[in-house]
């Protein structure tokens, strides 16, 4: 596969995964916003913020209306939905032919709802109902992309980028959110604890299958567990981990570059620290470290694909 074809599906990809994550958190933060407990409208905004990696141009004015509206439609603003659907639009461009036709179409029905008059009038009156849709319309490419695209390379890398663009938003969602989990104590804010856990499972569409896991009794150190070592659920970070090393394997098994040992041993290295970590060493070391230390890998491992698979050299090519 050319380098150009695997770096546009692999962008395709975790455009998308990164517009479904703004749209979710949006529509959960709003409706945390709803609740006049112990945050502020402010406080949560700063932490949906945070969460997102602290993009530019979203910092508090008050006007809450004019900046989710900001988030959703404007085009200059990197983090906003609809600059991330024409950036999945633009990759799927580039390489028509890779794609089935349905998957075009699917990702252009969502690029012409975001871009319409309609939904934007339709913002102002219930911005929920818009945000649904985006979710509808980039889980309606994802089935289509399964359902349609020949499971080869191609799909491959988008796999690779949906895992890791999840992971590293799961990993930072969850850093930022580290102190209302672990900090307050059980006895004290007890609602207002609740409503922001419920709220962070929901974020990740968790809380339905948590509360399979562990019935509705919501706890931290479980929440912690669920999100991070789960292996089953889809937006759990090992289960990312577990999915990039599958598509890594599969794309070297079908005929792909063989990895480097770096690429390899980083992989490797993240997914057994997952595998091999209780709940119990994460909560009594530094929770907030290894978190990180989550994040810092995930960004290791998506510069040495893009080294290797993407901006490599000739020489490089022909040693491996």
């Amino acid at each position: 596969m050319l380098s150009r074809v695997a770096d546009s599906l692999y962008w395709m990809s975790r455009y998308l995964e990164r517009a479904e994550n703004t749209a979710r958190q949006l529509d959960v933060t709003m409706n945390l916003m709803l609740d006049p407990g112990e945050a502020s409208a402010e406080t949560r905004w700063k932490r949906f913020v945070a969460s997102l990696g602290r993009p530019t141009g979203l910092e508090w004015n008050g006007d809450l209306e004019a900046m989710t509206r900001g988030l959703v439609f404007d085009t200059s603003n990197h983090a906003s939905v609809i600059y991330c659907v024409n950036c999945a639009r633009e990759n799927a461009r580039q390489v028509r032919e890779e794609i089935s036709s349905e998957q075009w179409q699917r990702l252009n029905r969502l690029f012409h709802h975001v871009h319409s008059p309609n939904t934007q009038l339709q913002a102002r009156d219930n911005l929920s109902d818009v945000l649904a849709g985006v979710l509808d319309g980039i889980h309606l490419f994802k089935g289509v992309t399964d359902t349609t695209m020949l499971h080869g390379q191609g799909w491959q890398f988008i796999r690779l980028g949906r895992y890791l663009e999840r992971a590293y938003a799961t990993a930072t969602l969850l850093e930022v959110f580290h102190p209302d989990l672990l900090s307050l104590p059980d006895h004290e804010h007890s609602g207002y604890k609740y409503l922001e856990q419920v709220g962070l499972l929901r974020c990740c569409t968790a809380f339905e299958a948590y509360c399979q896991v562990y019935t509705a009794d919501i706890d931290a150190d479980r929440i912690l567990e669920f999100l991070v070592l789960n292996r089953d659920f889809p937006h759990a970070i090992r289960y990312c981990i577990e999915g990039s090393l599958q598509a890594i394997d599969s794309i070297q098994r079908s005929g792909g570059r063989r990895p480097p040992e770096e690429l390899r041993a980083a992989i490797g290295r993240l997914h057994a620290m997952l595998g091999y970590t209780t709940v119990n060493e994460i909560i009594s070391g530094d929770a907030a470290a290894f978190l990180h230390s989550i994040r810092v890998q995930c960004m290791a491992i998506h510069e040495q694909i893009y080294g290797h698979y993407v901006h490599y050299s000739i020489q490089s090519a022909l040693t491996v």
